[in-house]
């Protein structure tokens, strides 16, 4: 059903969908979703509801929730003490969950991109709707080899990122799905679909694979996850599109 009170607000600030996109840098598309329909994750929702003057409540009624016990703003869904030991279906599970957005921030992630079924997913959520982000570190970057000479593998976190792009090649040319690359110092990596987030962080002389992951789920619009999400976004401001090998 699509949303009227959005697109009445947008009327009286004589706003088009083009230039909503490009003031929040989202794709003209999901713009048009969020006019039909769709709810924006949380930080598009505070951003455009600034921009028109309102409160996000008057623009979408169902994005107030309930407080209850927890008033961090987030519950902690699972704690592993590896990525390694994360099982796949969670990885799966997490981005099978996602109705607005998908975003991922590593240096390689190559774990995913070697994931064939993870690919496929990632195609179809794009396809019905879902904008997928991938952030992949520059692999000119000084940042990415001194993470190599941190987690003493040398030249190999830049290799994996070339390895992954050539794997990510299916999603070229699917709408909605963008890969851009960063030269940004990571002290996390981050995974999320919507409100559902793993955080990996990066351990001095320890792999990404060997280090923790925590997954949390946000309950509010403040707390730890929205600073996650943010931290992402500040990135992908930043980076570059890639180039996918033909």
């Amino acid at each position: 059903m699509p949303n009227e009170s959005l697109l009445r607000a947008l009327i009286d600030a004589r706003l088009r969908d083009i230039d909503v996109a490009a003031r929040l840098e989202v794709d003209p598309k999901t713009v048009q979703r969020w006019i039909a329909g769709r709810l924006p994750r949380p930080h598009s929702r505070h951003a455009l509801a600034d921009m028109l003057g309102l409160d996000e409540v008057e623009l979408w009624p169902q994005a107030r929730r309930p407080f209850g016990a927890n008033n961090a703003g987030f519950e902690v869904v699972a704690f592993y003490p590896h990525r390694y030991s994360v099982p796949m279906r969670v990885w799966r599970g997490v981005f099978e969950s996602a109705t607005s957005e998908i975003g991922v921030l590593v240096y390689s992630g190559l774990f995913l991109a070697e994931d064939l079924g993870v690919i496929r997913l990632l195609a179809d959520k794009a396809r019905s709707g879902v904008q997928v982000r991938i952030l992949l570190g520059d692999p000119d970057s000084p940042h990415v080899s001194r993470r190599g000479d941190d987690e003493g593998i040398g030249d190999a976190i830049a290799a994996k990122i070339r390895n992954a792009l050539a794997l990510y090649r299916p999603l070229r040319d699917i709408e909605g799905v963008e890969i851009r690359l960063h030269r940004t110092t990571l002290y996390n990596s981050i995974y999320f679909a919507d409100a559902e987030i793993l955080v990996n962080p990066h351990v001095y002389g320890t792999t990404a694979s060997s280090a923790p992951v925590m997954h949390v789920r946000a309950t509010s619009d403040d707390g730890m996850a929205k600073t996650y999400l943010e931290s992402f976004d500040r990135v992908w401001r930043d980076a570059s599109p890639a180039q996918l090998p033909s």
